[in-house]
């Protein structure tokens, strides 16, 4: 197999972004231009850098070791930040654990470099340079990633090392190269340390299950998911919290992972309910689970709770109507897609087209109050709306009057009442535009009428007599029954 290598542009020239193992034993390394590589090793492939590609991968191996830690962050180009702490128990020692993570990307056929320390940035500089922990005085000062002009002068100042640097009064430091300087010097040193931002938003609960020997059933992880849930819902009683999105993942061992996740319609702590509505997920799924060759860690995650308070029942005992129609709305949600279930909200608009949108059920936060009408009083909206208005024709006793009788679909409707007009103007903004396809924005009158038959429909005319039309068009909008 011959050596191969990426290639990308530079100030104008062709240099080596990065290179196989192969390439690297016959002395080639990264930065080295294309022309000395191909005079030392002329049987070199070379392939255009995808930066894209090569952060994809990195998302990849992020969510790879996560099986690790929960707190995997990425910092690219090519490096992956680890935070352990709390979870080295789990494998022994760090040694064990770093161990593992070597052999899992050498049978996936990558290289990795590692370091361990107390920050993240003197474990990024070590793994750079090829060091281990508590060797960070022995780092190049290149290790501060500062600009060029500044570490020529540290270099003529006779400080080579950050061993150099780190004897020296802080002070005179940040006086001559900027306290920049000072704060990448502390953090190298362990003296000052910046939190990790992690690739995933930390869930409010995990619990998870490790297993010594793969588990190859599909039945057993679904049982052991149904578990870690009783086992969350009992910390989110405690803190009066239920969940609304809950993430699980399978980990298998050869490193596949299978990523499952529910949402429900109101917060919930009940296990009939989870694994009901998992058994749903697991029908839904265009590739059913595969165990292979099984799976030694299962992993469950609330990802969005919402305050729970415990509720008394009536004497009967029945449940809540409200938790009935959450949980129906959670199945269906799931069953037929997360945006195919939806429900109207009012919007902030009085245009009668935009007073209302189509939101996911599952977005529903709460009661929407509609505007009622007072005691008594017919409905002011109708319950039905032709999208778009219907054009009918118009007769009334004045030009500016209601209508007496109107024609809709070759049939005549004579009107015996009528209320209005509601006037309602279009917004400054659409005035060019208009409401009505190929209609520029007009006002518009809207008339609630009843024909002889005790029909009730809402009507308008668009435009004002004179003003803005000569001859206005008339439009029925909606049915109230």
């Amino acid at each position: 197999m011959r050596p191969f290598a990426l290639v990308e542009k530079s100030r104008g020239a062709l240099i080596l972004a990065a290179l196989d193992r192969q390439a690297q034993e016959h002395g080639l390394h990264v930065a080295m231009s294309l022309a000395d590589a191909r005079a030392r090793v002329p049987e070199l492939l070379i392939f255009d850098h995808d930066e894209d590609a090569d952060e994809q991968l990195l998302a990849k191996l992020a969510e790879a070791c996560e099986r690790y830690t929960p707190m995997v962050a990425l910092h690219l180009p090519q490096s992956l930040i680890l935070d352990v702490s709390g979870c080295v128990h789990l494998f022994g020692n760090e040694r064990t654990l770093v161990q593992d993570i070597e052999d899992r990307f050498d049978g996936a056929g990558l290289s990795v470099q590692w370091a361990l320390a107390g920050t993240v940035d003197a474990a990024l500089a070590l793994a750079r340079f090829g060091l281990k922990e508590g060797a960070e005085t022995q780092l190049p000062v290149g290790a501060l990633d500062m600009n060029e002009r500044t570490h020529k002068a540290l270099e003529r100042a006779g400080l080579y090392h950050i061993g150099d640097l780190a004897s020296r009064a802080r002070a005179p430091l940040a006086a001559r190269f900027g306290a920049e300087l000072v704060l990448k010097l502390e953090r190298l040193l362990g003296q000052e340390d910046r939190p990790v931002n992690p690739k995933r938003k930390i869930a409010a609960i995990i619990v998870d299950r490790r297993f010594a020997e793969p588990m190859g059933h599909i039945d057993t992880a679904l049982l052991c998911l149904h578990e870690l849930f009783i086992e969350a819902a009992q910390m989110l009683e405690e803190r009066e919290q239920g969940a609304r999105r809950i993430k699980m993942q399978l980990f298998r061992c050869d490193g596949h992972i299978a990523n499952l996740a529910i949402e429900t319609g109101a917060p919930t702590r009940e296990d009939k309910l989870f694994r009901r509505l998992l058994n749903e997920r697991i029908d839904a799924l265009n590739d059913p689970l595969d165990p292979g060759f099984g799976y030694d860690l299962v992993r469950l995650s609330v990802a969005a709770t919402e305050p729970l308070s415990a509720k008394q029942t009536d004497i009967s005992g029945e449940r809540d109507k409200a938790s009935d129609e959450a949980a129906l709305l959670s199945q269906l949600s799931i069953r037929l897609g997360r945006q195919d279930v939806k429900r109207f909200e009012p919007a902030n608009s009085y245009i009668p087209e935009h007073s209302l949108h189509a939101r996911a059920a599952l977005d529903y936060k709460g009661a929407v109050i509609w505007d009622q009408p007072k005691s008594g009083a017919p409905p002011v909206r109708p319950l039905f709306l032709f999208d778009p208005p219907q054009h009918i024709k118009v007769m009334a006793e004045v030009p500016d009057g209601p209508p007496r009788r109107f024609i809709w679909k070759h049939d005549t409707y004579n009107v015996t009442r009528a209320e209005g007009p509601e006037r309602i103007a279009s917004t400054w903004w659409r005035k060019r535009q208009g409401h009505l396809p190929g209609k520029a924005g007009l006002t518009r009158d809207y008339y609630r009428v009843e024909d002889s038959e005790g029909r009730r429909y809402w009507l308008f005319r668009y435009g004002l007599y004179g003003t803005e039309k000569a001859q206005p068009d008339w439009y029925i909008h909606g049915s109230f029954a």
